[in-house]
């Protein structure tokens, strides 16, 4: 592909794990380093990275998405995170010799979403994980720079394939050396990514045809403390005429059934996931429909857009006003607090006034979600 070629976009369905055995899996993972495939780590297993595999870390599991193969090792608990050893191979290979395969850690997010970590800040203050491209805020009490952390969410269409697989295999152990044995451990003070996630998406970003709505905003608040000032851009709005495809979990912390609603945008340019649990409503952070796929297992293309429209159910909260915890959600708009995190609060007094999610819930899409009678969107775009 040129520099000047634009990335090409699809719409498919969720894809789902391969229908192999966890046995099957490892041996072909181990075929593919035997016959020259290389194997990298960024942690302490930066040396030596197939001793991942001699100390556990072995996948189990396998899902491919745009031609880009996943290999999942068994769900572990690192810090109080659900957290997914991960394989990524992407192609094309590199001109000469072998193609490289990836260690990453997959984790799942507050909003129910899986990402990809960047890296890993492990010092006796501090233990955290790098989240994606920092961007500079410029908002009353948030000035400065900031994780732009939608970056990190793993593409859409293997979101519920990830759900699947972390309910298989063993009740999950608690591992809390798995972070630096695979992530680049960085200085306390770096919240910016390593240039092996920057560089692919500056290249990308390079293509004029590959932004979305020129890198504006698609979605903005008109004023910063209301949320039924919540604009989108004309044709950017989410089509509940258009899903692509639904997905079931559970969770606990939101009390039982989760839907996954992913919905196409009225131009086709984006996505949209929705996500419903018995008492919350919330927007994920959107994405483009592009089919290229980092080493991280993400997308290189961004979606501009407000982060206050894709607050989970539960969020961040000051409840103590010690300056702690860092408010995420707008101030005056923080419902009850979690049973499960005395730290987050419910975030549904900020969402279910957004328009969007008015829309969504008096949609046929979400008064039908239950019945299995949801006409799907599948087509192909370039």
């Amino acid at each position: 592909m040129s520099k000047s070629t634009p990335i090409p976009s699809e719409t498919i369905a969720n894809v789902v794990a391969a229908s192999k055995t966890p046995r099957q899996v490892s041996e072909q993972f181990r075929r593919l380093l035997a016959s020259g495939y290389k194997l990298r780590a960024d942690g302490l297993a930066k040396s030596d990275p197939t001793k991942l595999l001699r100390s556990g870390y072995t996948p189990k599991y396998e899902i491919e998405l745009f031609s880009t193969r996943f290999f999942l090792c068994n769900l572990r608990i690192s810090h109080e995170l659900k957290v997914m050893p991960a394989y990524v191979l992407t192609v094309p290979p590199p001109r000469r010799g072998k193609p490289t395969i990836f260690a990453r850690i997959f984790y799942k997010d507050s909003s129910l979403v899986w990402r990809s970590a960047t890296h890993y800040i492990n010092t006796p203050d501090e233990q955290w994980i790098g989240k994606g491209a920092v961007r500079w805020q410029n908002k009353p009490g948030a000035r400065g720079w900031h994780s732009a952390e939608e970056t990190t969410n793993l593409p859409f269409e293997m979101q519920a394939a990830l759900d699947d697989i972390s309910q298989r295999g063993p009740r999950a152990r608690n591992d809390e050396r798995v972070l630096f044995r695979i992530l680049r451990n960085a200085p306390s003070d770096r919240i910016w990514p390593y240039q092996d996630f920057e560089g692919p998406r500056e290249k990308a970003m390079k293509v004029a045809a590959n932004r979305i709505n020129n890198n504006r905003h698609i979605a903005w608040f008109t004023d910063s403390n209301d949320p039924e000032s919540l604009h989108i851009e004309p044709g950017f709005e989410p089509d509940f005429n258009a899903v692509i495809d639904v997905s079931t979990s559970r969770s606990k912390v939101y009390g039982g059934e989760i839907k996954k609603f992913r919905i196409a945008s009225r131009n086709r340019r984006i996505q949209y996931l929705f996500v419903a649990g018995p008492h919350h409503v919330w927007l994920v952070h959107p994405q483009t429909l592009t089919v290229e796929l980092s080493s991280y297992g993400l997308r290189t293309i961004d979606v501009f857009a407000d982060e206050h429209m894709a607050i989970p159910g539960y969020e961040f909260f000051d409840n103590a006003g010690s300056g702690e915890v860092d408010d995420q959600i707008p101030s005056g708009f923080a419902g009850p607090i979690s049973p499960f995190d005395p730290d987050r609060a419910d975030a549904s007094p900020w969402n279910e006034r957004m328009p969007v999610i008015r829309a969504f819930r008096r949609s046929k899409l979400f008064q039908r979600a239950d019945t299995g009678e949801l006409p799907l969107l599948i087509e192909t775009q370039t």
